[in-house]
């Protein structure tokens, strides 16, 4: 018996779609951690954890140009189905049927809904300006030749820009432990049949239809193969 007749589960995210995005994450909290200190003495304790302020100062930026080669990375694969289409404007309209679990509701949807693919767009326009404002306050290799006053902005832009991809990240993580299986197929990289037919029941179909041209395919090679002498 083939696969594609006794495997239950679908292979959601492939092995180097999963080590992206959790290096992009690991990398983003490392940011945060050595961002906070910078923003408010509050946080300062928390240069302890990169070895002091000083090393912490140097550390920040590299880290962060090391998550944005990620995240283009892993923007470029998402990019086509992060696209919003027609169906996702309606689940917009529809965000109360969507927080009360009202999934019967719901129009039909394809591998990521609405509000990933929002996650996704959000998270791609604060990592380019971060990186244009981070690169801009760089101290020394950039910062020191920029105008005070742009340096200054830049800063202000910069702390903003940080506090809403932090948001969206609190909202992306809590998604993904509300929608029961969405975390698990980040680690495991495939899902049930039945998770992906109730969740993304566009997708859903996608795969089926896949798995039934590979079908007619193996059919139509055994066949050819038994008529052969």
């Amino acid at each position: 018996m083939s696969l594609a007749k006794s495997d239950p589960h679908l292979r959601r995210y492939s092995l180097g779609e999963r080590l992206t995005h959790w290096l992009v994450a690991i990398s983003f909290v490392l940011l945060v951690l050595s961002g906070l200190p910078f923003f408010h003495p509050f946080f300062w304790s928390l240069t302890g954890l990169f070895g002091g302020p000083t090393m912490t100062r140097i550390l920040h930026p590299w880290i962060g140009l090391f998550m944005a080669l990620m995240f283009v990375i892993m923007a470029i694969r998402f990019f086509k189905e992060s696209l919003i289409r027609r169906h996702d404007i309606q689940w917009l309209k529809q965000i109360n049927d969507v927080l009360a679990n009202r999934d019967e509701k719901l129009p039909p949807v394809g591998k990521n809904n609405a509000g990933q693919k929002l996650v996704y767009w959000i998270m791609l326009g604060c990592i380019v300006l971060l990186l244009i404002t981070g690169v801009m306050i760089w101290q020394p290799l950039v910062g020191e030749a920029m105008p005070i006053t742009l340096r200054r902005l830049a800063s202000m832009g910069h702390a903003y820009l940080a506090f809403l991809a932090i948001i969206t990240l609190i909202i992306h993580i809590y998604s993904g432990i509300w929608v029961k299986g969405s975390f698990q197929a980040m680690i495991r990289g495939r899902v049930s049949k039945a998770w992906a037919r109730h969740h993304h029941d566009l997708w859903y179909e996608e795969e089926m239809e896949k798995e039934r041209k590979h079908r007619e395919i193996s059919r139509r090679h055994d066949h050819s193969g038994q008529e052969t002498p």
